[in-house]
């Protein structure tokens, strides 16, 4: 396994502060000039961190932090939007770059991706790997004007944990045979997937850092945290990984979220909001070649208190009547439990299938639960409107502005992940 391991030639290409960059870059006479920059949100508070600059950072402003508390934190930043279709486009075009560069590229996320050079040491020789990672940084940079940092090593997960080291706009390699030697400086909550709970069991227990953990015989950590979590976590304190660089390996979820600049409590208005997230989930969905099999929406009230209710469905839907039938049920018990203002609403899809590997509707199709495919093609139908013509060419009654003397829609910001 070991001569197995110093085969693989891994690098994963991490975009810096990516959001932050293409803010930049789409106004430089602004957010180009603020070296304290929120990306996420509204000056007025609202939202939640997508980025910040690194000169924000340094005062203690995270992602997913409220914007509000960032601002507290940081009173003199500049806080601007999320350029989201300029961010898929960016991101396209490190990826494009990628390709010319590395026999094998997969997405990771919109600003992370792994390469696998195994096999290329006679094609760039007498060129390093650290060499190649340099090469390819800065022809990243000179196609794309975007700023990289590169992680390598015989992993994935060491390639992942080494582009940390490198970052800002750096290199940082680990040599085969190395990988334990660099694990043993890390903290234990550097590693993907120990989150804060783990952490503190751990801490209790007098392990901090990776080495601490080393000399643990994986009984100990099965009988305090269970076999299948002891078992992970052994292997994850020595870098064990086995998962391979798939330029196929499809996206996990498609999600939308937004914040809202005043905080909505009649459901009338969280609909029509519920609508617009439920459509725009639908249109990437369908434009990626994708069905769903589970949608989730996902509520934060005004307290900050966040919850979410999840379905799966009996067949993968892509339209996107489906997706809000499906949306406004659970939308529908999450307002049963508690009934108060909201700040932020959510809608998720998850169990994605691409369109050809899902049964087709037969002649139950009107059973419970199943898409009906006149909703396909009215759906399909209104992208090839919209490409055509537009975004806003065609929309739903509920989601178009009330008229005068009725309630407002409020303005609010959004951002949509997909990963």
């Amino acid at each position: 396994m070991a001569e197995e391991a110093r085969e693989r030639r891994i690098l994963l290409v991490d975009c810096d502060a990516f959001f932050v960059q293409v803010a930049r870059l789409e106004d430089p006479d602004g957010a180009g000039k603020a070296d304290l920059l929120i990306v996420g949100g509204s000056p007025t508070g609202r939202g939640v961190v997508t980025s910040a600059s690194y000169g924000a950072r340094a005062y203690g402003v995270r992602s997913a932090m409220p914007t509000a508390q960032a601002l507290r934190l940081c009173p003199e930043a500049m806080v601007v939007g999320v350029p989201r279709g300029v961010v898929s486009e960016r991101s396209r075009q490190v990826r494009e770059a990628l390709k010319d560069l590395a026999p094998v590229v997969q997405a990771a996320s919109i600003d992370e991706f792994y390469l696998d050079l195994t096999g290329t040491e006679r094609l760039f020789a007498p060129e390093s790997l650290t060499q190649t990672a340099w090469r390819i940084r800065d022809a990243v940079l000179d196609r794309t004007e975007i700023s990289v940092s590169l992680g390598g090593g015989t992993r994935r997960l060491i390639a992942k944990l080494a582009a940390t080291r490198a970052k800002p706009a750096g290199v940082h390699v680990v040599q085969a045979g190395h990988e334990q030697a660099f694990l043993n400086d890390l903290d234990l909550t550097d590693l993907p997937g120990v989150g804060p709970s783990l952490v503190e069991a751990l801490r209790k227990r007098g392990l901090v850092k990776v080495r601490d953990a080393m000399e643990l015989q994986p009984e100990w950590l099965e009988r305090w945290f269970g076999r299948r979590r002891g078992v992970w976590l052994h292997a994850r304190i020595r870098g064990i990984d086995h998962s391979e660089v798939d330029p196929a390996d499809r996206r996990k979820s498609i999600s939308s979220e937004r914040t809202f600049f005043n905080d909505l409590d009649h459901d009338e208005d969280l609909e029509r909001q519920l609508l617009e997230l439920s459509r725009s989930v639908a249109s990437t969905l369908r434009r990626k070649g994708f069905r769903a099999r589970t949608i989730t929406v996902k509520i934060r009230d005004h307290d900050f208190n966040t919850r979410q209710h999840s379905r799966t469905v009996p067949e993968a839907v892509e339209s996107t009547a489906a997706i809000y039938e499906a949306a406004r049920g659970l939308f529908a018990e999450l307002r049963l439990l508690r009934r108060v203002p909201a700040r932020l609403l959510g809608v998720g899809l998850t169990g994605l299938v691409g369109v050809d590997d899902g049964p087709q509707l037969g002649l139950f199709e009107e059973i419970s639960g199943a898409e009906r495919e006149k909703d396909r093609s009215v759906s399909r139908a209104m992208d090839e409107l919209e490409e055509r013509f537009g975004r806003d060419v065609v929309r739903p009654a509920r989601v178009i502005e009330p008229l005068p003397g009725r309630r407002p829609r409020p303005s609010s910001d959004g951002k949509h992940r997909e990963r």
